[in-house]
Formats: structure tokens, sequence, C-alpha cells
């Protein structure tokens, strides 16, 4: 029963993400950033919906920006998840713009591309986060640099966050988690560490019978005169709470 559920939702999956690549590319280019944006967050809801997931949004998102909101990361679902609660431009590896059909939609939604191995690319993904908020623009990063397996955060990478402090613009911690709503604990099918496949994970996800994500905002915080690493350390507390509260 499980796996006639999972095809199903499959099917439904693919016929959306369809969908999304023709909306990008025969509707996109008419429609305003904001009405772009409205598109994504309407597509990353109906997404969660047809995997089978349900969105909980703890806290207040930001109305608008510019803030850079930093997250915990535990699946390839956290860009979709954050994009259901709040539209926001994501900074992400280089790769994804190479993924087929992902790539385009990535694209799309506004992420920025960064080569992660290159010092340089990092001072650049810099300048135009900084531009980005001076153009009062919402951002998402996920500082761990990786995904975790949820039972601890990794450290914080603060290189990121120096584009905050050069715009003089708020960071919003905001906490992560996957429910299993059967036993109410954190699900592990939605993880994606290690040796996991995403074919794998994807599978676990829609065999899966009830699972609610939820987004918990915390209070944006100004730099305040703090050194970023310090500032990096400070935010990934206030994560942690989040994401287990």
């Amino acid at each position: 029963m499980r796996s006639l559920r999972a095809v199903a939702r499959l099917l439904r999956l693919i016929a959306h993400i369809l969908a999304g690549l023709a909306t990008v590319l025969l509707r996109f280019p008419r429609l305003s950033p904001d009405q772009q944006h409205a598109r994504v967050q309407a597509w990353s809801r109906a997404l969660l919906a047809h995997a089978g997931i349900a969105l909980e949004i703890r806290g207040t998102p930001p109305a608008g920006g510019p803030v850079v909101l930093v997250a915990n990361h535990l699946s390839w679902l956290d860009i979709s998840v954050m994009h259901a609660a709040r539209h926001c431009r994501f900074i992400s590896k280089s790769d994804v713009q190479r993924w087929p059909v992902i790539g385009r939609l990535a694209t799309a939604a506004g992420t920025l591309y960064i080569e992660r191995n290159t010092r340089r690319d990092a001072m650049r993904i810099v300048r135009l986060m900084q531009e980005a908020l001076q153009r009062r623009e919402v951002l998402g990063v996920f500082p761990e640099g990786t995904t975790g397996d949820g039972t601890a955060l990794l450290p914080f990478h603060a290189n990121l966050l120096q584009a905050a402090v050069l715009a003089d613009a708020p960071v919003q911690p905001v906490g992560l988690r996957f429910i299993d709503r059967a036993t109410g604990r954190p699900s592990a099918a939605v993880l994606y560490v290690g040796d996991d496949t995403l074919v794998g994970s994807l599978w676990r996800v829609l065999r899966s019978d009830a699972i609610t994500a939820v987004v918990h905002y915390g209070a944006p915080q100004h730099a305040a005169g703090r050194d970023r690493r310090v500032w990096a350390e400070d935010l990934r507390q206030a994560v942690d709470g989040l994401r287990q509260g």
C-alpha cells in the first residue's frame, strides 16, 4: 500500500516539476520580481503537498528585506520548505546550476551560485549579497555548508555574514525540523547525509505516512559590533534553540 501511494506521489511530483519548468520558460519573462517570488512560494507549497508533507510556521517571517535568513540544513527538501514559508534568494553551490531541470528552477527562484573552494569567488558572492541587501532583498543561507543528521549542529561558516556586516543588515535565525506525526519525533526519512542518495531519500519521503516540516523564525539580529565569527556562533546557538523549540 505504501509503495502504491509513493508511486502516485512520485507521478504527481514529476508532473508538478514539469509544470514549474513550463512556467519558468513561458511565463516568468512577463512577470515582475514580486510576481515571480509569489509563484515560487506557491509552487513550493504545492510541491510539499504532493510529497505528503505539511507545513507549520512558527515565529514571524520577514515582511521584506534587507535580511539574511540563516538556517540549519537537514535535507534536499530544505530549500523548498524555506521557499514555501517565505520566498528568499538562496546562496547555493555552483553544482546545482548544472543539474538538469532543477538547476533551471533554482536559477528562476533567484539563486546565487558560489564555487565553495575558491576564496575569490566567496568575495564575489559577498559583494553580490551586499548589493542585494542594499536593494532590500531577502537572502537565505545554510551556514553549516552541508547537511547534518539532526542530532547536533555543525559549525557555522562566517564568511557570508560579511555581506550583512557591510550592508548593516539584520540576520534572522531559522530552525528547521521535520516531524513524524505518528510518533511526534524527528523524521529520519528526510535526511540526506553520508551515503544517502537523492533517489533513496526521495523514496523514503514518498513512502512516509505523515511528515510535518516546521519552520521556526527567531528574532532578527544586527552585528552590533561583533566580529563575524563571534556573530556566527551566536547565530548557531539561536538556530539550535529554534530547531528544538
